[in-house]
């Protein structure tokens, strides 16, 4: 990694909103069929997290990577290896292995190297009923791709690559370096990005094209996969008062936890109070009962507890504890029969890159040279990989195309415009960053 200020590589951000007619002709030079196709591509491997194409989607974008001339280091990703490691981010699926896969454009000089990092793994389908085609049938219509991934993030990975593509055919040389990276299990914790960071490879900042709808996004919450292990007592449900059903006293721990939601959310960071609930607590699964006229003597329910802007992970497990004991205390059998905690899964805590740090101009600058609008800027009330970056000391925000809320809902879909104009963004803000030739920099000046 370079050894100066993480800023930008000609010295300065440009102030001035109008592009070039340079810039522009550069710009116009992005193949959009091709920006579309890949897209289209992507998601059209079910990358799902822990099936065998979370792995060959990693190979064929790879190759891909290869094809395209640049240069291109993968490495295997020894799971009981990584998973037993202390600071390991946990993981929801069962894997046998996984690849990581970065590709280097390397510049003519030593200025900054920038790191464009998206995820290929995806979220299962849900209800196939759901859709109106198949989540892996990518469908283009009215402008949209609908598919599986395509918002998360799959074309957010798309338009890093494209924009990388694009410079590299037009004859642009860097400064600085870019760094392409596809990582995998980034939805069950991280799995990718910390094998990443375990090889050493690093840069001067990161952007992760994750679905904002174009906005900046330089902070995230934190989420905490766990499990509730609720007792009763079983008996015949002819009889049930004389047995005590678990799924009931999980009743009176939901009513709790919702009250601790409620607390944790009366006084939320600047950062994230566009959010009418910045940092959810909810529960996702359920699990209670063997037989329907038996009263059920366990109930195991699995949630995710959100995790403030600056709160430890452990502060917020021990608000979560401590919010079970007190209800355990106050109810008969509970005090004798108490609802146990568990930890597992996804542990993403909370990350954020100073609002006021030169990439996060950099990108409002880019953004608005490019569609003469201004971006929003604030915290996601998601985990992401972002945490772990910023924790490894890489400044780290997001700008990417898609909405988050249609990311793991049913015919989830992108903008193919909103694609192509992300690749066009990253087009400035890698010119920017890492700086061009000087030869080029004249040229793209005019």
């Amino acid at each position: 990694m370079a050894e100066h200020s993480p800023a930008v590589g000609s010295g300065q951000i440009r102030s001035d909103q109008a592009l070039t007619p340079a810039e522009r002709t550069l710009l116009n030079g992005v193949d959009t069929t091709a920006v579309i196709g890949a897209v289209q591509h992507l998601v059209a491997i079910p990358s799902i997290g822990g099936s065998e194409a979370e792995i060959d989607i990693q190979r064929h974008i790879a190759q891909a990577w290869a094809d395209d001339g640049l240069n291109v280091t993968t490495w295997d990703i020894d799971i009981n290896e990584v998973s037993a490691r202390e600071d390991f981010p946990g993981m929801e699926v069962d894997r046998t292995g996984g690849l990581g896969v970065i590709a280097r454009w390397p510049g003519g000089g030593t200025g900054p190297v920038l790191m464009l990092l998206g995820h290929t793994d995806v979220v299962p389908p849900g209800d196939t009923h759901a859709w109106s085609s198949p989540a892996f049938t990518p469908v283009l219509k009215d402008g949209r791709i609908h598919g599986r991934g395509t918002a998360d993030m799959k074309a957010g990975l798309v338009a890093a690559w494209m924009a990388v593509r694009s410079l590299r055919a037009q004859g642009i040389t860097l400064q600085g370096e870019v760094i392409l990276a596809a990582v995998s299990g980034e939805e069950d914790g991280g799995l990718g990005t910390y094998s990443l960071l375990a090889q050493g490879i690093t840069a001067d900042a990161c952007i992760i094209p994750e679905p904002t709808d174009l906005d900046v996004v330089p902070a995230n919450g934190g989420a905490l996969t766990f499990r509730l292990i609720v007792h009763g007592a079983a008996t015949h449900a002819s009889r049930r008062t004389e047995g005590v059903s678990a799924i009931e006293k999980f009743a009176l721990a939901l009513t709790a936890l919702g009250e601790l939601e409620a607390q944790r959310n009366a006084t939320v960071d600047p950062l994230m109070q566009r959010w009418s609930l910045a940092y959810p607590l909810s529960i996702g699964t359920v699990h209670a009962g063997d037989w329907a006229s038996t009263v059920p003597d366990l109930c195991i329910a699995e949630g995710r507890l959100g995790v403030a802007l600056d709160e430890t992970s452990e502060q917020a497990r021990t608000a979560l504890e401590r919010a079970v004991q007190e209800l355990c205390d106050g109810d008969p059998w509970l005090r004798d029969h108490p609802i146990e905690v568990q930890w597992w899964g996804g542990q993403f805590a909370p990350g954020r890159t100073d609002p006021e740090h030169p990439l996060v101009a950099l990108m409002l600058t880019s953004h608005a040279r490019r569609t003469g609008e201004t971006a929003q800027v604030y915290g996601g009330p998601y985990g992401s990989d972002l945490r772990l970056l910023v924790g490894a000391g890489i400044p780290t925000l997001q700008y990417g195309p898609g909405d988050s809320r249609v990311a793991h809902a049913p015919d989830e879909w992108v903008l193919t415009d909103d694609v192509v104009t992300c690749t066009e963004v990253l087009m400035l803000a890698i010119m920017e960053f890492c700086g061009v030739a000087v030869d080029d920099a004249e040229q793209v000046q005019s």
